[in-house]
Formats: C-alpha cells, structure tokens, sequence
C-alpha cells in the first residue's frame, strides 16, 4: 500500500506515526515533510501548496490514500482536485474547508441551525465595524474571518483595544486578505477544550478531547501562538458530555453542509469554549489541531487507517467507533527566540534518546544544513510525554525539555495547569471540568 501525507509539522509527524503503526508494511512519502519523519515515511521535495505537482506525484506511484494536514492547501481546493484526479483523499473540498477559512461563513451556519456559540457580527466596511463597538459591551473579540495561522482572534479587554485590533487587520492589512473581513464576538468565560471527530458526510464520531494554550507564556499570559502545548484526554470527557457535543454541534452542521449539497467529510476540530450554560463553540477547523494531533493520535489505539479509507473511497462509517484510550499524554512546545513574532532559524538542535514508550519528540521547524539538525521555523519540536496519569505524563515531557539544546529556546512549563493545578482556576470555572460527565446544563 502506498500512502502520502501533506504538511511538514509536527502534525504530519504525528500523522506519520500512526499510519505506520497501523500500516507497519506500507509504503509513506510524506511531501514535504520534515527531518524527524525519516525511518517512518519517504520525504518528497514538493511544498504543500503545490497541488499540481502533488496530484501527478499520486498518479504516478498509485498512491492509494492521500492524507491533507494544513488547512492552506484544504481551503485552496487540494481535496477537489485529486478527486477529479480519481485519486482517494482524506479531507474535506474547498466547499467543506469554509469552516475553517471563512469565520463569517461558519458563524452564519451556527446562527441559522441554532449551534451554540457566541453572539457576534460581520463587517466588511472598518467604519461599520468601529461603530459597532462603540455600542458593545466590554470585552470582546475580534476575529479575523480568513487563515491566520491560529493568530487571528484578539481578545480586547477594552473597546479601545477593539478599535486598535480592526484599524490592524481591517486597514493595517496585519493579516492581510485574512483580516479584510472581521468577525466581532462576546467575550465568552469559560474554560477551552477541543473535540475532534472523524466525518463521513453524514456522521461524526468522536477522538479524545485535548485542551491547548495559545498564549507564548506561563500562566496564559504574552501574544497568541499557533499553540504551545496540549494534553490529552481533557475533561469533562465522559460519554454523556461527548455525545451532546457530537449531537449539539457537530451533526448540525454536517446535515447543514450535506443539505447544501457539500458533504463534510474528513476532520472536524470543534473548539469549545465551556460555560455555565453549556458547551459553545469558539471556533471549527477543518483538519486536526496542532499540537493537539501529537497527544490525540498517540493514544488513539484504535486503527485510523481503516476510516480514512471508508472516507476518502465515500465509505460510511457506521459500525465504527474508536477503543476508548487509556492513560494521558502531554506535548511541550519548543519555540525558537522570537516566536510569535519571528523566528530564529539555523541553530544546532542537541536532541537525546528517549524511551519511546515515556517521551516522544515531533519535528515541526527542523531542517538538515550539512549534517546537521537546525532550527527552521517558529515552533520546533513538540516534545510528548505519556503516563497512565497526567501527572506521570508532564513530568516526563517536561524533563525531557530540559535535555533537549538549541539556542534561543523557549517553552511553557505549566502545560495542563487546568487538571494538574486546578485551584488556579475561578471556582465556577474548576466546577466545569470537575466531573467527567456534563457541565451544567
């Protein structure tokens, strides 16, 4: 069996892994991937963005399961073409990816099937948008609409700040094309916590829950990442709570996307925001999350490679359904000086051994110069710990970290702070994840 993975991350590696685990004889190119998917898939020097050259590449090796990591090359339309190609995809088309490249198209979904997220509005004019907020109540959010790399949400205590955030994106171009339509939202409290489900076009079942950290700091505070760390299973994720999720959320808006004439089939990523009314949704991707995917797949026992395929060949998936995982992971981000607002690339990365079983490092920006392993990108490494608790997990992700050399790095040391140190959190936020069943209704 031949097999092919789009994307360079720490998420493909990720990906990388689990195909081979549930593959161990298959064939795994990975374009154009990165210097720690070596042993496990063939690197292929095509970028991601490249979607001729990516189709003929699957041609030519009868390739017979295409997995799409980044959204980019899902919004551009890279599930359509290998389609017309004849060629077996996992992901969602272009129409689908709107979920994730359009915030204005997502919220308008949500408003009409009745999902529950935060109230909002949409502007395409900055004076319309500065007006609004003259009038709304403080905080509030402001998103842009397009692809901005996880960055685009901007949470503004003030309705100065709004206005600085719009001027930005709206005038500013600070997000270019992405940031010409903004979203503006409630200020929703609560607590986060990301589902994933695998969708067929007609149903959605459920992976683990994870929970991340945005921010580039310890106690959630400096600028928004594209994420510095997550963990997995994340409560409440019991099978009550799950199932309003998937029966709330998710199947609305597969049949909302199925009765538009464009059946959603691929990933879904729900990222919640927990209140005290009830789960709501921040935000949908169209694709697993990073760096969620390298806590979520690890311990996903269950054979991936089986739905993907009933997906990607317009399959059903009905009469599957994942082994429910035992045990906990953590990932550490390790970022380059600068990161988020730049990165520092070409320094030498010191990575020692590691028990497979208790640590696991996943490439996002590394590069071989010379036979040498350096930096090339923001976030470098994901370092995973796992343990049959999360207390177990951290400290072991957390040690490895400080064995790990590159100069310049920086990283949180407080990953999964919600479960391991709840006492941090408001006591109407910790009652929220307390219980593995439901928040409060």
């Amino acid at each position: 069996m031949n097999l092919l993975i789009i994307g360079s991350g720490g998420r493909e590696h990720a990906i990388a892994d689990c195909l081979r685990r549930d593959a161990p004889d298959a064939t795994i190119h990975a374009a154009p991937g990165n210097p720690g998917m070596r042993g496990t898939a063939e690197l292929v020097d095509i970028p991601a963005g490249d979607i001729h050259a990516l189709v003929e590449f699957s041609v030519e090796h009868r390739v017979d399961l295409t997995v799409v990591g980044p959204e980019t090359p899902l919004a551009a339309g890279i599930v359509d073409r290998f389609r017309e190609a004849g060629l077996p995809v996992f992901g969602p088309d272009r129409a689908g990816a709107r979920l994730e490249a359009s915030k204005a198209f997502a919220k308008r979904l949500m408003r009409e099937r009745g999902v529950p997220t935060a109230d909002h509005e949409t502007f395409d004019d900055p004076e319309a948008a500065l007006d609004y907020v003259s009038g709304h109540d403080e905080p509030l959010v402001v998103k842009a609409s397009g692809l901005a790399a996880g960055k685009g949400a901007i949470a503004c205590e003030s309705r100065a700040e709004a206005r600085t955030a719009i001027r930005e994106m709206m005038i500013g171009g600070r997000f270019g094309e992405a940031g010409a339509r903004v979203v503006i939202e409630e200020f929703m409290r609560g607590v986060e916590l990301s589902v994933f489900f695998v969708a067929d076009g007609e149903r959605a079942v459920p992976l683990l829950t994870s929970r991340d950290y945005k921010r580039v700091g310890d106690g959630d505070r400096g600028l928004n990442t594209g994420g510095m760390g997550a963990y997995a299973p994340a409560a409440p994720s019991g099978p009550a709570f799950i199932e309003r999720v998937r029966r709330t959320i998710a199947q609305p808006v597969l049949e909302a996307m199925s009765e538009a004439g464009a059946p959603y089939r691929g990933f879904l990523y729900a990222g919640l925001m927990l209140t005290e009314e009830g789960p709501r949704v921040v935000e949908f991707n169209c694709r697993m999350g990073d760096p969620e995917t390298q806590v979520v797949l690890p311990l996903t026992r269950s054979n991936l490679l089986e739905p993907m395929l009933r997906v990607a060949h317009d399959d059903s998936l009905r009469g599957w359904h994942p082994e429910a995982a035992t045990g906990a992971a953590l990932v550490t981000v390790m970022a380059s000086a600068g990161y988020p607002e730049g990165s520092d690339s070409g320094r030498p990365i010191k990575i020692p051994a590691f028990d497979p079983e208790k640590v696991k490092v996943f490439h996002a920006g590394t590069a071989i110069r010379g036979d040498r392993l350096v930096t090339a990108g923001g976030r470098v490494l994901g370092v995973a710990g796992f343990g049959t608790t999360l207390e177990e997990a951290a400290r072991r992700s957390r040690k490895a970290v400080e064995h790990i050399r590159f100069e310049g790095a920086h990283s949180r040391a407080d990953i999964g702070w919600h479960e391991l140190e709840p006492a941090r959190l408001p006591a109407g936020e910790r009652a929220l994840i307390a219980s593995p069943g439901d928040p409060r209704p």
